[in-house]
């Protein structure tokens, strides 16, 4: 077998280990070889190390920027992108008003594709490599993601069988019919995905469930975002045959065997310590969206605060998404932001927020050996952000809040951030 020939790559390097330790290298290289990491270490020892390998062909000097790992968005749907930063009263009058009408323009096969093209390219211009995407109902939608995506990501149509548009609806048979056909086709790219319990019926979330489960796909829904969606769903199935006495909107879930270690709930604000311990218990994960979730003026929906204390402290894993349209930008460099905005009283930090977007994603889809941060042995997927002339940090943290915190006020600015980006050593940008 041919030996493959290695490339070099030299900037300031962040590789996030977890919440509290991420690798810094103020001059870096990253060696790699094929699709491969070969080497992180720092610029010294590497050029002593392969100096006699390193030509101007096969070595890039970034100069004044940082090598990341792509990003892991762990919520998002696709297919809202045109209502991101829509007006936003509640989350109920956002659905109907909004997103559902934007979501019956993809029952057009021609409007899809394009749709997905366009999209799909943003999306890797944002550095964004891997997560879980919601698609609209229609099966032609998710055939246009899967085809464009670039990363490593699960997608699913949503389910809608009741509470929903007519032109959104579907029965329970042709629901289940084209989950079945999607696993055969995706296998496990593909993503069981009720919208939620006020949509989707029992017989469905049940009868999927096991199917996904039976072929090993990941499953992904919301759960507990506000209120007024928790005080709904209850009402709604404490009349339906067998949920008379349910209690929390974790146990619906539980009863339609949705939880699980390859289950993935959006939000999870509002949640008591008793749904908690069943997240835990089941292995389930919870992906907070701070921007989604931030106060209305904000362009959030005004949700809540999400307890990540807490979430922890009961030994749940979470991530971080954009869940956009809900959240208004693609940028994790602005969730990540929120995040620490809204948390700072709980000692949130940039660098959990890295590991939250990058590492911790990549570890609940089971891809943590593989991907998720430049660890020796891992594909060599990373992004590349210039860095602001005078900045010098000499630490992580120092370093991504130089990148993110100028840009707070104008957070278009996110979009423009990435400047390169590599899948498995290959560039895609």
């Amino acid at each position: 077998m041919a030996t493959q020939k290695m490339k070099f790559y030299i900037a300031t390097i962040l590789n996030p280990q977890n919440d509290r330790e991420c690798d810094f290298y103020t001059n870096g290289l990253l060696a790699v070889e094929g699709t491969k990491i070969k080497d992180i270490l720092p610029l010294e020892k590497g050029v002593k190390k392969y100096g006699a390998k390193m030509n101007k062909r096969n070595t890039t000097d970034f100069g004044q920027a940082v090598i990341m790992p792509g990003f892991f968005d762990m919520h998002f749907h696709w297919v809202q992108d045109d209502v991101r930063e829509m007006p936003k009263d509640s989350l109920l009058e956002w659905l109907e008003k909004y997103t559902f009408p934007t979501e019956m323009k993809f029952a057009d096969k021609a409007y899809a594709k394009k749709r997905a093209e366009q999209f799909f390219q943003k999306l890797v211009r944002h550095g964004t490599l891997g997560g879980a995407c919601y698609s609209s109902i229609h099966e032609h939608a998710v055939d246009a993601a899967m085809k464009k995506s670039k990363g490593h990501f699960v997608i699913g149509n949503v389910i809608m069988n009741m509470n929903s548009p007519e032109a959104l609806t579907q029965s329970e048979e042709s629901s289940l019919k084209l989950t079945q056909k999607l696993i055969k086709k995706f296998g496990k790219k593909h993503c069981f995905t009720p919208r939620f319990a006020i949509t989707t019926t029992p017989k469905v979330m049940k009868e999927g469930s096991k199917m996904a489960d039976k072929a090993k796909c990941f499953k992904q829904t919301h759960l507990s975002e506000t209120p007024a969606e928790i005080d709904f769903v209850l009402s709604i199935y404490r009349n339906l045959p067998g949920f008379e006495k349910v209690k929390t909107y974790t146990e619906i879930y539980e009863k339609t065997g949705m939880l699980g270690e390859r289950s993935l709930m959006g939000h999870g604000i509002h949640l008591s310590t008793k749904e908690l311990q069943t997240l835990s218990k089941t292995k389930t994960s919870v992906v907070h969206c701070p921007t989604s979730n931030a106060p209305i003026e904000e362009k959030g929906l005004g949700s809540g605060l999400f307890n990540f204390k807490q979430v922890e402290k009961s030994k749940v894993r979470w991530a971080l998404g954009s869940d956009i349209g809900g959240g208004p930008f693609l940028s994790m460099f602005d969730v990540m932001r929120s995040f620490v905005d809204q948390h700072k009283k709980k000692e949130a930090t940039y660098v959990k927020a890295l590991y939250r977007s990058t590492l911790a994603g990549a570890e609940i889809l089971g891809r943590g050996k593989t991907s998720g941060n430049l660890n020796k042995g891992k594909e060599a997927s990373f992004i590349v952000v210039p860095l602001p002339k005078d900045s010098q940090p000499k630490a992580a943290e120092a370093l991504l809040s130089d990148l993110i915190t100028p840009h707070r006020k104008n957070r278009h600015d996110y979009e423009g951030l990435v400047k390169d980006v590599y899948f498995c050593g290959k560039a895609l940008i």
